[in-house]
């Protein structure tokens, strides 16, 4: 927010509920007033902000508190005078006591009932060990989130203007932490929530059990494995405090249990109130979880590595709590941290830690939701999906060739082939077509491959499922029909494992054709789906 968007608001809000607050912070305030009346006209109050006199602070402190909302806005010297840069850096200093101190100081604040912001500024180099320096500032942090401090982004700190006016806050972050500060004081925190529903397949382990197998997945501390490992005790200790397990995939029941069956994982299928797997929208098996289980949806969180995933669970429930699970290692601790911070509670009982049995009880025998989900179309036109198409039938087909041998759950007929027989296709006129897969977050790769004999016969057709729900199958079908020799015949099986392809199968535009074929209508086929290519730029490659 700019200085002349805040003035714009401020002007131009007339109503609304006057309230006043203090700020309670040790340099000079005043630059804040404008940013922080701005911020309030969006919750619909006028505010009159008040200022304490500078570096009075702690002094402030030793004053009872008298009814008046207040807003700390605590940086580290706040906690640990010794750490100020304007007093310069101290000889010496005893950690211990200065933390004993930061603890005294917290615990003033804590009996106020006041709302904490806390800006993790640099301190100064006091100890002649770096490591035992960043281990002070880490502590400072855990005693301000021990009163429930809001951690303001450090970067938000500005020493030059701190060394000139008093003020720690650079001048183009005065609006976000203006906003900042009027979220903590007027915002109530949300409840504790009590259910985490996860994800399976490159969350709970590193890979997809459908495609890789149970000899081709990984979750334990070691190498690809070490992520979920970390991740599954989390869930664990959760578990061990109350927290109710459940998992959804797009799977089949009995390959998604797999993993939890074998017994080398952290965590065992009966340490969750439900593990549902089935081919159907996640936020409709969440919405059947929370009627069965008799609890509103703000008390789940849902973890999910694919942001279609995330994006069709909030438009359908907003009230889930979403979270991503991180594709990078170094982002583990924070999407651990915001996960875990969901289910803050002060008290364990014995019956919080009996809480999964008793429900598992009552989710005996629950069957998946066959409800379909939300649109998604806004959310993956947002996504700038590039989807190249590539002739295999000449050249490197290694790719082309994997991706049929390996691929179960979209694959039309389950068949496997060997090179040759490929070869032999192509040989006698027979095409090999697959498609690459780019958003705004970078490439997916090869993901989709199709056979098709000198017939127009469709021999294989499988696609990866990790871009499941995207529409790429729908958009590069469409393509072949608005070709010269659109398919004409698909020869398809039913697998244990292939319902994604089957569901697919199911429009109109597929008609039988003697026994395991399937005759193609082209033009029915665009005119059911045919939109669906305006979801990605098409290249021909």
């Amino acid at each position: 927010m700019t200085f002349l968007e805040a003035h714009r608001l401020v002007t131009g809000f007339s109503g609304g509920t006057s309230k006043a607050l203090r700020i309670a912070l040790s340099g000079v305030g005043d630059p804040l007033a404008i940013y922080l009346k701005a911020a309030a006209t969006r919750h619909g109050i006028a505010l009159e902000p008040q200022f304490l006199p500078f570096n009075t602070l702690h002094q402030h402190l030793l004053s009872p508190a008298d009814g008046q909302t207040e807003v700390f806005l605590l940086l580290p010297w706040d906690l640990a005078p010794e750490l100020d840069w304007r007093s310069g850096v101290p000889r010496t200093i005893d950690e211990a006591a200065v933390i004993d101190r930061a603890r005294q100081i917290a615990a003033s604040i804590a009996r106020r009932h006041a709302r904490v912001v806390y800006l993790p500024a640099p301190v100064p180099p006091v100890l002649p060990d770096a490591a035992r320096l960043r281990a002070l500032a880490f502590d400072l942090r855990a005693v301000a989130a021990a009163v429930g401090a809001v951690e303001a982004p450090a970067d938000v700190f500005s020493l030059p203007s701190y060394f000139a006016t008093g003020l720690a806050i650079a001048g183009g972050s005065l609006g976000a932490v203006g906003q900042m500060l009027i979220a903590a004081a007027f915002t109530s925190k949300p409840e504790p929530a009590k259910v985490v529903v996860t994800d399976l397949d490159n969350v709970m382990w590193d890979g997809v059990i459908a495609e890789d197998g149970l000899e081709g997945i990984h979750y334990g501390p070691l190498g690809a494995g070490y992520k979920h490992f970390v991740y599954q005790t989390l869930l664990a200790r959760l578990k061990s405090e109350g927290i109710l397990l459940a998992a959804v995939s797009r799977n089949d029941p009995e390959v998604a249990r797999l993993p939890f069956q074998q017994g080398s994982m952290t965590l065992r299928e009966d340490d969750f109130v439900s593990i549902v797997a089935s081919y159907h929208a996640k936020s409709a098996q969440v919405a059947a979880l929370a009627e069965r289980l008799n609890l509103g949806l703000d008390a789940f969180v849902f973890v999910d590595d694919n942001e279609i995933e995330l994006a069709e669970m909030h438009l359908e429930l907003p009230g889930v709590r979403c979270e991503p699970f991180p594709k990078r290692d170094e982002d583990l601790p924070r999407a651990l941290e915001r996960i875990s911070a969901h289910f803050d509670r002060p008290v364990i009982t014995a019956e919080d830690r009996e809480r999964t049995e008793m429900y598992r009880r009552r989710l005996a025998g629950m069957a998946p939701s066959d409800a379909q989900g939300g649109d998604l179309r806004a959310f993956l036109t947002g996504l700038d999906m590039s989807l190249a198409l590539h002739d295999r039938s000449s050249g490197d087909r290694a790719r082309a060739v994997q991706l049929i041998n390996k691929t179960s759950q979209f694959n039309i007929n389950g068949r496997r082939v060997t090179d040759e027989e490929v070869a032999a296709v192509l040989d006698a006129g027979g095409r090999l077509l697959t498609a690459t897969l780019d958003d705004r977050n970078g490439t997916h790769g090869e993901i989709l491959s199709i056979l098709i004999d000198s017939d127009d016969v469709v021999r294989s057709f499988v696609m990866s499922c990790r871009v499941f729900n995207r529409r790429v199958e729908y958009a590069f079908l469409g393509s072949l029909a608005r070709a010269a020799r659109p398919p004409r015949v698909f020869e398809v099986a039913t697998t244990s494992r292939n319902e994604p392809a089957r569901t697919f199968l199911r429009s109109d535009a597929f008609s039988p054709d003697g026994d395991d074929r399937l005759r193609f209508d082209a033009e029915r086929f665009l005119a059911e789906f045919g939109d669906d290519a305006s979801l990605f730029r098409l290249v021909e490659r």
